[in-house]
């Protein structure tokens, strides 16, 4: 049997390819994250077009605690706005505005918001990626993680499912919101 040069050089190349994405985990265009130390489960829009991940916040204040800059907010979120949460200050993001967001007069094409470290599970993996803060309460899903979360999940996104990974199942208790 005589190998046809491009098929085989066409399999050979694809090959490592499918040996790296065997190591990662299929996650849908939406998931379940439970976000640990807030004790909540919230649903969640993996964008891959984004950079960074965005937690809907609302009243977001930034003070000094021990000389270290903290935020303080309230989640944007219909079940679990009823006490404010602390964290530390991770850094400032600037975040690009979309062009209807952009007021010539004013003369910024960028927002800044605050950034925090938080622990989040999806399926069984808990990482702790950046978030910022926003209000996303127009928005459907109060959370949305960017590609750079996403790396750190080890994740490949297949839009054609929802929910993929299931409820979260990392050792953390936490309450349902949508």
């Amino acid at each position: 049997m005589r190998l046809k040069p491009f098929p085989t050089f066409f399999y050979l190349f694809c090959l490592p390819g499918l040996a790296v994405a065997g190591e990662k985990t299929v996650y849908g265009l939406n998931e379940y994250a439970a976000l640990d130390g807030i004790n909540l489960e919230v649903a969640a829009k993996l964008d891959t077009g984004a950079k960074t991940a965005s937690l809907s916040a609302r009243d977001i204040k930034r003070f000094k605690r021990n000389g270290e800059s903290w935020v303080r907010f309230y989640l944007a979120i219909d079940a679990a706005h009823s006490h404010p949460i602390e964290r530390p200050l991770a850094r400032v993001s600037k975040i690009k505005r979309r062009a209807g967001d952009y007021d010539p007069e004013e003369g910024k094409k960028y927002t800044a918001r605050p950034v925090i470290e938080l622990d989040i599970c999806m399926g069984s993996a808990m990482r702790s990626i950046e978030v910022n803060l926003t209000d996303r309460s127009a928005f459907q899903y109060p959370l949305l993680i960017g590609s750079e979360a996403l790396k750190r999940f080890d994740a490949l996104v297949d839009p054609s499912l929802k929910y993929a990974a299931g409820k979260p199942a990392c050792a953390i208790a936490a309450h349902t919101a949508e």
